[in-house]
Parts: C-alpha cells; structure tokens; sequence
C-alpha cells in the first residue's frame, strides 16, 4: 500500500470551505464553528505546506496559485468521500450511533445520565468521542455530534438545542467569606477568553481587571483550580449543576449572563427518520425536561 502524507482534514475541511465562500466568516457559519477556529485551521494547513493559500483582496480573500491547486484537490477529495459515505450508510444496517461531543459536556452532561440511556435503549450500541476542538465535532463525521451553536446551524442538519450557555462564576466554598472582588483571582479558559469580562459587565462590578490571572487549557482546569481554592472561574451552569449540589464549589454571585447559544445536537436532516437516532432523539429531550 502506498503512504500518503496528507494533511489534517479538519484544516482541509476549514480550507475548502473558506475558498468556496472567499470568506472566514460564512465559512465558519457552515461549519457551525467560531471563525477563529477557521482561521486557525487555515493558519496551521499553510504553516504544514510552507506556503500563503489566501491573499485578501477588496471582495474577500483570494487565492495564491498554490491555494487554487489545493482547493480543486480538496473539493473532488471532500465530495467523493462524501459520496463513499452516503454510498455505505445506504448499505449498511443502523446497529451502531457514533456520537461526537464536546468533552466538559460528555464529562459533565452526559456520563451522569450514561446508565439511564442503555436502560432505556439496551438495543443502541453508542461509541462516544470527545473534543475539546469545535472543528472536530463535525455532522458527517459522526452519526451525531453535539456543539455549541447559536441556534442558526446550516441547512441540511437537523438541530436539537440540549442545554443553554450560562456563566456563572465559581469558587471553593472556604473561600466565600473573604471574597473580596477587587483583590480576587480571576481563573481563565483558553476556550472562552472572554467570559469574564461580559459577565462583570452584566453584573456592574467595577474596579476588576477582566484579563488578569492565571489562564487554563480548558474550562474542566479552570473548575478544578476553583475548587482547590486557588481563584474564581468562570462556569457554565448546566455543567456545574453537581458540582454546587455536592458543595465542591459555591456560587459568589447570583448573577448568571445568559447568552444565544446552547449545547445542540446536530445530524444530517436526511437522517431523521434513522431509528436510533429518532431513539437519542427522544431520550434527550425527556433528560433536557
């Protein structure tokens, strides 16, 4: 068999997507990603390839020659692999649902309410991925996978919203007393860099430095340093929810900033009917309430 050295799909999917819009913007918006996410798939493709891909031009981005060659390799690459996956879904009998999702909601969300799903559905045989990487929780990828979107996902997917967005900051409960905002440190994710600001903003607190303090890999890191006492995080409600039940973490404040976007399940909408996805269907929405 003959090695192929090939680059990251996900980068390619940013890519082509990209090129076929002549923008980052709407291509991100067809690929329920941010368009920094985007951005950085693009920036890493021509790092790997050692060469420029888009020019900007007045209309929106242009292609280099060597962006318009991969763009035509990866489009009738992307296309018939598409079509080889439609081709051995038809095939195929449905026994199996690969979920993709993202990992703070798996860890949070789903693992809870695992026993819950297989006594209901013993006939589902679902194989969980998780991602903390937005482009890497693509439909078509997976049978299904569950993102944060704003409600406005592409057309040809089916969209559950699950869950809302809400922050809400959190720390270990020895530490509530001697709160003091203007002295406190702030624990940030990397993954949602601006979270504290927009939520001292809702909450009129002044006087704090929304940029300062430590900053984490991901939002699981940053609740964990809460509840060691080092600092205040950022939590989103819905993933916390045992956490404060449990009294591993308290709530300072009783402001929670509400936001447009939710955890959704999204899968291709010609999959409607598919039963076992017709059955994840269901036992979401009896868990969402």
């Amino acid at each position: 068999m003959t090695y192929r050295r090939l680059p990251s799909l996900v980068a390619l999917r940013s890519f082509e997507a990209a090129a076929r819009h002549r923008s980052v913007t709407r291509a991100a918006g067809e690929l329920s990603v941010t368009p920094g996410a985007v951005s950085r798939g693009v920036r890493a493709l021509e790092e790997e390839l050692g060469t420029p891909l888009f020019t900007r031009a007045a209309a929106g981005l242009a292609l280099t020659p060597a962006g318009d060659a991969l763009f035509t390799a990866a489009r009738e690459g992307l296309d018939r692999i598409a079509a080889g996956l439609v081709t051995m879904r038809q095939a195929a009998p449905r026994r199996r649902l690969r979920i993709g999702a993202y990992t703070l909601f798996a860890s949070r969300w789903l693992l809870p309410r695992w026993g819950r799903l297989r006594e209901c559905h013993p006939e589902l045989e679902v194989e969980l991925e998780t991602s903390a990487d937005p482009l890497e929780l693509v439909p078509g990828v997976f049978d299904a996978v569950i993102a944060v979107t704003d409600r406005r996902p592409r057309p040809g997917l089916l969209a559950m919203p699950l869950v809302p967005i809400e922050t809400m900051p959190v720390l270990a409960p020895a530490r509530l007393p001697a709160l003091d905002w203007r002295r406190a440190t702030l624990l940030h994710s990397r993954q949602r860099p601006d979270d504290w600001a927009r939520w001292l903003a809702g909450a009129n607190i002044e006087g704090v430095d929304a940029s300062a303090g430590p900053r984490f890999e991901s939002i699981a890191l940053a609740l964990d340093a809460a509840a060691e006492g080092l600092g205040v995080a950022m939590a989103i409600r819905a993933l916390v929810a045992q956490d404060l039940a449990t009294g591993r973490v308290a709530a300072p404040h009783p402001h929670v900033r509400r936001t447009t976007r939710h955890f959704t399940l999204l899968h291709d909408a010609s999959r409607e009917d598919d039963p076992a996805l017709a059955a994840l269907r269901g036992w979401l929405a009896a868990e969402v309430g």
